[in-house]
């Protein structure tokens, strides 16, 4: 999470949508940048509108805009398991060996599902009730965020290629393509709303 001060702008960091990058070329800019820990950099929009929106407010008096990336949510998942595979893999216990994109993507909508593919979704992450983000942008349209963000802090911003997950194999079948949408609507609904 990164804060303007003077902007009155707040960066909330969906994981798994470029928010290292982001948080890497920005901070510099920011009055308060909270990168560890990954609960706090990752404070998602009701954890942001029940405590530190009202700390902002009685401060400056002022209402501060959030924003965020949003990840198309199927690629967003592919890119948990490119990074849950990263973590640990020297491990020969560790929770991925011998679980492919399918069978992760399985877990992940299984509530029963293993704990590694336990990752929320980005709907919950957004949107509070019917609150959501102020500004939502697509992850895959990087260009209109960083284009928002060098007119709202009156610089050029270029954003630095860290972060990055192996590359494998995340295809799916179109029958299991079809059940992971249905099941991920809410993600999918926000997504198309952008």
């Amino acid at each position: 999470m990164l804060i303007f001060w003077e902007r009155r702008l707040v960066f909330l960091a969906t994981p798994k949508a470029g928010s290292t990058a982001i948080e890497t070329a920005l901070e510099p800019l920011a009055s308060l940048a909270v990168r560890r820990p990954a609960e706090l950099k990752h404070t998602d929009l009701g954890h942001y509108r029940s405590h530190i929106a009202p700390w902002l407010h009685s401060v400056t008096g002022d209402h501060f805009t959030t924003i965020a990336l949003m990840r198309e949510p199927l690629d967003w998942l592919r890119s948990w398991y490119r990074f849950r595979l990263r973590d640990d893999s020297e491990d020969a216990e560790h929770a991925m060996t011998g679980l492919d994109f399918a069978d992760f993507a399985r877990a992940y909508v299984d509530p029963q599902g293993a704990a590694v593919a336990r990752i929320g979704n980005q709907a919950d992450f957004l949107t509070a009730g019917q609150d959501r983000v102020d500004r939502i942008f697509r992850y895959e349209d990087i260009e209109s965020f960083t284009h928002f963000l060098e007119d709202s802090l009156d610089c050029a911003i270029s954003l630095p290629r860290v972060n990055v997950p192996p590359a494998v194999d995340v295809s799916l079948s179109p029958g299991h393509e079809a059940e992971l949408r249905r099941l991920m609507q809410r993600d999918f609904q926000l997504y198309q709303s952008l």
